[in-house]
């Protein structure tokens, strides 16, 4: 890793949040940004992303089948 904020470390990372910030930041109020981003990480992210340390499952399948 080189100094903080150079770009050429993370490359998709950096895309990913130019486009993030370019398309849902810079055209919304800052109580909209929080809750699309809400939305996303506990709507999307969390329960339904699959995951490889669950045998590609998502937690909310996991957290089914165990109960």
């Amino acid at each position: 890793m080189s100094d903080k904020g150079n770009c050429y470390d993370n490359p998709t990372v950096e895309s990913f949040f130019k486009s993030l910030k370019a398309e849902l930041v810079w055209r919304r109020t800052r109580r909209d940004v929080e809750i699309a981003l809400f939305g996303y990480i506990n709507g999307f992210y969390n329960p339904r992303r699959k995951h490889s340390a669950l045998g590609w499952k998502s937690p909310a399948a996991c957290e089914q089948r165990a109960a």
